[in-house]
Parts: structure tokens; sequence; C-alpha cells
């Protein structure tokens, strides 16, 4: 097995390795390495002006199978502004996620540029990450976590730090961006209150906001989860590199008893 989440094959395939797979189930990825990947078709895209990415949804439509996946990318709407792009993974045929992104053309407004917000703790300071009974996966090996803020084996709001141990693509160097959605989707893993092996907590999208790229290879996560009474719920968190917050995303949760079955 490649040392890597995803084996490039040509033509816009790859191969997921075990590293991809999630704490629920051996043989469905974690939608981290997925969303990455669609991130990385999105920076792909070829843009005729300085732009970065300002916001990308990724909607997840249906379980990513450890296996080969192909990828499309492309610019739905061009413009010298802001424009619209796409990018999907499909396995077997199967459409399994869709990203939209906006690309803003950029421009210097650090005169004006307000303060982040508070940094998080260093990594340094942080507490080696223990995961609750039952979860496992390659994919929670292959990052190293550390926490700062409440602990990911417990409930509650927590604040973490994640490096992935591998690349994205083998043999090549993540993008700071590529890092980010990487662990982005753990939001509500990371600030979970309820016992995985008695409720489903799924989000079935990824959205985040960014105002500018992130630096370095740590990943701050500050997440919090709300449940509303009608089996609705959000995940939210504020996105951290070593500088401080660059962004933040949100997930939508179903959530159910599991005995009541899934989506």
């Amino acid at each position: 097995m490649a040392d890597a989440f995803f084996v490039p094959l040509g033509d816009d395939r790859y191969t997921a390795t075990e590293h991809t797979s999630g704490p629920w189930d051996p043989d469905a990825q974690h939608f981290g390495p997925p969303s990455a990947l669609l991130v990385r078709g999105l920076e792909g895209l070829e843009a005729t002006h300085p732009a970065q990415l300002a916001r990308v949804t990724v909607e997840i439509l249906g379980p990513a199978p450890v296996a080969e996946l192909a990828q499309r990318s492309w610019i739905e709407r061009p413009g010298r502004s802001v424009e619209l792009l796409q990018s999907e993974l499909s396995a077997n045929g199967r459409l399994v996620a869709r990203a939209s992104a906006w690309r803003i053309g950029t421009s210097d407004t650090a005169p004006i540029a307000t303060d982040g917000g508070p940094l998080l703790p260093s990594a340094d300071a942080g507490a080696a990450t223990a995961f609750p009974d039952g979860w496992h996966g390659g994919y929670l090996q292959a990052i190293e976590w550390r926490a700062v803020r409440g602990a990911v084996s417990a409930p509650g709001p927590a604040a973490v730090w994640g490096r992935q141990r591998i690349p994205l693509v083998d043999g090549e160097e993540p993008s700071g961006l590529q890092r980010l959605f990487a662990i982005a989707d753990s939001g509500n893993g990371v600030s979970h209150f309820l016992d995985a092996g008695r409720w489903w907590f799924i989000n079935s999208e990824l959205t985040v906001h960014l105002r500018r790229g992130p630096e370095g290879e740590w990943i701050g996560l500050d997440a919090v989860t709300l449940v509303g009474p009608h089996g609705i719920g959000t995940a939210t968190s504020t996105l951290h590199d070593v500088s401080g917050p660059v962004g933040s995303g949100a997930q939508a949760l179903l959530v159910r008893p599991r005995q009541a079955g899934g989506g």
C-alpha cells in the first residue's frame, strides 16, 4: 500500500488506499481525503489573472468506496472578477461527490485587513489525541492530531490541530488548501457529544469560506456541534494555520438514533 491517500492512475483517475478509510466502515472513505482531492481538481483549473478560492461547498452524494475514483473539473462560469468552478468524483460510474467554488480575483487590501481573531495554543502545547472506543480506520491514523482544548475522546466542543502524515496524492506535496480540506470535514467528529454507537450524526455537505490561503503543515480546527429538535444539526468550525484563523467551516448534519436506520 502506498504511503498516500490516493495513487494516480492517469487520465484523472485515482486509487484510494486504506489510509482513506473512515471510522465507521472500513470499505468507505472518510470524506476528508475526497474533499481535498476535489479541491486539488479546482486548483488545477487555470486562472487568467491572480485569484483565490473564497468559498468551496462539497456535496456528499453517497459513500466513497476505498477503490478507484474518476474526477473531472471545469469552469462553470468564467469571469475576470468572480468565477464559478466545479469538480466531481465518481466511482464505477456513480457520482459520489460534487464541489462548487467561487474563485475571486485578488487585490491589495492589506491596509484594511481585519484581525482574524485569537490564536489557538500551538500544536506543541497540545496532547496526543485519543479516540472514542469503536472509532477506527486508516484516516484517523494518517493524521497526527493534537488537542489543545477539550478532547476528541470526550463529548463537547474541542479545538485540535491536525497534520497529514502522508501526501494526498502519491509523489506530490499537498497544497495548503488540500491540507485544510483533508482536516475540515472532521468538525462533527472533533466536537461530537453523542455516542456514535447509538446515534448517527452524519454530514451531508461541507462548506468552507476562506479569507486567505493557509500556510504550513498544521491545520487547526476549533469546532462545536449543535442539534435542533427535529433531527437536524450543524457542526461549525473556525479554521486556523499557525498564524491565526483563515476562515470558517460548516456541516449540515443528519442526527438520528441508529436503530431508526440511515438516510
